[in-house]
């Protein structure tokens, strides 16, 4: 597995992963009006491209050979969705397809995400998370985050509550 910076040219293969892993992470235990309104405004082309061209957000690809199995969002300063710190980087998304989770791909795409913070001399990394995703919550436990508040997150009408997780670098 190897790790590649997205750019525009990407825009096709990111929308289809983008929308695949959201839908396979939380459609079976979401309405479907309310996934459908949230997939088609945060993942539609333009919604895309304007954050891809966003000098403050960076998305990458997690590579098998030549197949895309995952991806990261990565926003500094302005760019993040809700502390906006100068000290601070968000993971605003990482997702692995499921047919390749277990491998530790989403591991390395964290430790990845971690190395850049580091490099970008960051003092913490934070993420938010559904409440209902106690995997995803045992997962960024045990790489040392803890949660420090939380906030609404909007899937359509239905209002839904993201826990805020953060680990000091």
């Amino acid at each position: 597995m190897h790790i590649i910076e997205v750019d525009f040219l990407d825009l096709d293969s990111l929308r289809n992963i983008s929308i695949d892993t959201f839908m396979i992470a939380f459609g079976a235990v979401n309405e479907k009006e309310n996934m459908d309104a949230y997939i088609s405004q945060a993942f539609s082309a333009s919604q895309l491209a304007k954050e891809i061209r966003e000098p403050e957000t960076t998305f990458y690809f997690a590579m098998e050979k030549e197949t895309v199995v995952g991806y990261l969002k990565l926003n500094t300063g302005q760019a993040q969705t809700d502390l906006q710190e100068a000290n601070s980087l968000e993971i605003e998304r990482i997702y692995v397809l499921p047919d390749v989770q277990g491998r530790g791909i989403g591991g390395q795409m964290l430790d990845f995400a971690i190395e850049k913070a580091l490099i970008m001399e960051k003092e913490f990394i934070w993420l938010g998370v559904w409440e209902h995703n106690h995997g995803a919550i045992r997962f960024y436990s045990s790489y040392g985050f803890s949660q420090f508040d939380q906030h609404p997150f909007m899937l359509g009408k239905d209002r839904q509550i993201d826990l805020l997780f953060r680990k000091k670098l």
